[in-house]
């Protein structure tokens, strides 16, 4: 696969920031498939995986064209900087952490995929539960929202139930990569 952009997505607690830091890692000698950093209107917490920016900021890169992809989800805007259109033409896969509502929206093309990452109904409630971020109630909306996304529309569905070796090394298999066997 080349000259692409990748979303995946995936529901909270279905372990999408673990799989595609697994693939990162694995990945991080590969010239040809870019992680690209996701600029969010949210503070920095530890284990995130993105650039902070105000509310102000993001409407400035908004209006100077300087964010290629949008989107709002769970109260914070989120975007992807236009200078990864380059990496996209000189024919390399761009990885873009995404919702899947916006991906919801996205037109399928050899120029654009969606990669889900899914877990099954009861092992998500376990996990989230496990969090500790969620009450009971919030835990169950959780579960009718992913529910809602039953039918989105992916190029490949990655699996969530077991190593996360396993889903990292789909993940890798899918960018078109042969990553290496060790877990380090």
């Amino acid at each position: 696969m080349s000259g692409a952009w990748v979303f995946v997505c995936g529901p909270s607690g279905a372990g999408k920031d673990s799989v595609l830091a697994w693939a990162a890692e694995h990945l991080a000698d590969r010239r040809d498939i870019v992680f690209a950093r996701r600029m969010v209107t949210r503070a920095l917490q530890h284990g995130s995986d993105h650039d902070p920016v105000t509310a102000q900021q993001f409407a400035q890169l908004l209006l100077a064209g300087e964010l290629v992809w949008c989107w709002q989800a769970h109260g914070f805007n989120y975007g992807i900087a236009a200078h990864y259109c380059a990496e996209v033409a000189a024919g390399r896969t761009v990885v873009v952490n995404g919702s899947r509502e916006h991906a919801s929206n996205l037109e399928s093309s050899q120029f654009v995929r969606v990669v889900q990452i899914m877990v099954d109904a009861e092992q998500l409630a376990v996990r989230l539960a496990r969090r500790g971020r969620d009450d009971a109630q919030q835990i169950g909306q959780r579960l009718l929202r992913n529910a809602s996304f039953a039918t989105l529309r992916a190029d490949h569905t990655i699996l969530n139930q077991g190593e996360l070796a396993s889903a990292g090394r789909e993940l890798a298999n899918y960018l078109g990569a042969e990553p290496e066997s060790s877990d380090h």
